[in-house]
């Protein structure tokens, strides 16, 4: 499958910003995608594109702070750039709390924007990283058997061979062959790292 190459999405009323910010972003080889209003976007965006949306706080019909909430709804992770030109400080504050990456304030230059962008492009990247790996975690997780299951959570609690072969009934021999083949389909390098994998996927057993 292809890999989908990162786009800034610029969602904004005013046909003359959107025209300047699409050149602006076109301008240093980043892809730019307009949308004149929020249920515009929201009609053709996709989750799984990477990239991060410049956003108008105010616009008819469905706001900016709305289109927001929207996005948290549907856990779209794309993270928010709010701009406008009303300076409004509590609008900011609050779209800041909903998860906003930034805020800025119109005019504003436009090496401030694209230093912005680049930020949510890294961090958007550094997101889609991470769940790509836990996906990963998860699917070797799902592939192991339900002994190997407790074998795992058993040598997660940082339990000997010894002790876990007499808490399964089993021989120590098979709780080795067990072990190895838990390290070798989470294809984890140590204990310490098996270990993380499972505070990942938060099933990390609780002392």
């Amino acid at each position: 499958m292809k890999e989908r190459l990162p786009t800034v999405f610029v969602v904004d009323d005013d046909e003359g910003v959107r025209s300047s910010l699409r050149l602006l972003l076109k301008s240093v080889g980043i892809a730019a995608q307009t949308a004149a209003s929020a249920p515009d976007f929201l009609a053709s965006y996709e989750a799984d594109q990477p990239g991060c949306l410049v956003l108008d706080v105010r616009m008819p019909g469905m706001s900016g702070l709305e289109l927001q909430e929207q996005l948290n709804v549907r856990g779209a992770m794309i993270p928010v750039i709010f701009i406008t030109g009303h300076g409004d400080i509590p609008m900011a504050v609050e779209a800041m709390q909903q998860g906003a990456f930034d805020f800025l304030q119109k005019p504003f230059r436009d090496q401030d924007l694209l230093d912005r962008v680049q930020k949510a492009l890294e961090k958007d990247a550094a997101n889609r990283e991470q769940l790509k790996q836990r996906d990963d975690i998860r699917k070797r997780y799902e592939s192991l058997t339900p002994r190997e299951r407790e074998v795992l959570e058993l040598v997660t609690q940082g339990k000997p061979n010894k002790v876990m072969a007499g808490d399964l009934g089993v021989s120590q021999r098979t709780v080795e062959i067990h072990r190895a083949r838990v390290m070798e389909k989470m294809a984890a390098g140590s204990l310490a790292q098996l270990v993380r994998m499972m505070m990942d996927l938060d099933l990390q057993p609780h002392a």
